[in-house]
């Protein structure tokens, strides 16, 4: 990995796009764990975390991470969710936050020598390529293990190097939540774990 110890980095954490990158590939983040991950490497000068927060009877599940990140050396941003039906009359929650990354990424520019995106989404690509035309390296974080894979092609080929999530989780991997296979049937003392016959009866 390309990391230089002096130079200054920020990370910014599309909190919605790793949730899913990570639970695809079967961990939790352990978030203290992180940011040491990063800091062991080189200058972190910030740490954004972005959320949209859907406030239903003035507490939302993601509160006490949101809280925990914010007083854990994160720059939390956030802003509510909107609920929507869709034409098929599901239920559907929005709440993009590429704007808000797009600006704090861009203001902090010229006091950065590093960027890095934990974000797969193709809309990214030109933000990438405005951040280099600062002088600003950027990483991207994600995952091309998952199917389908979590990062557009057009955004890895943009970024200065790719970082592929499953690679660097065990680093900060908090469990892993990779769902059990069931287990078989059990019948008698004989037959410990009786396997259903696929012969015809």
């Amino acid at each position: 990995m390309m990391f230089l110890p002096t130079e200054r980095v920020a990370l910014f954490i599309d909190g919605a796009n790793l949730y899913s990158a990570s639970r695809n590939l079967g961990f939790d983040v352990d978030y203290r764990n992180l940011l040491e991950y990063f800091r062991r490497q080189t200058n972190v000068v910030r740490a954004y975390y972005y959320s949209a927060l859907l406030e239903t009877d003035d507490y939302s599940p993601l509160k006490p991470l949101t809280d925990w990140l914010a007083y854990n050396g994160y720059t939390l941003v956030t802003k509510p969710a909107k609920e929507f039906t869709d034409a098929m009359g599901r239920r559907r929650v929005k709440g993009n936050m590429d704007i808000e990354i797009a600006v704090d990424m861009l203001e902090l520019a010229p006091r950065l020598d590093h960027a890095v995106l934990f974000s797969g989404d193709a809309d990214f690509r030109r933000l990438v390529e405005a951040m280099q035309r600062k002088g600003v390296r950027v990483s991207v974080v994600s995952s091309i293990r998952t199917s389908p894979p979590m990062v557009a092609d057009e955004l890895r080929r943009q970024a200065d190097q790719f970082l592929e999530l499953a690679e660097i989780a065990p680093e900060f991997t908090r469990r892993q939540t990779e769902p059990r296979p069931p287990r078989p049937v059990r019948a008698t003392p004989a037959e410990p774990f009786h396997e259903p016959s696929s012969e015809p009866a």
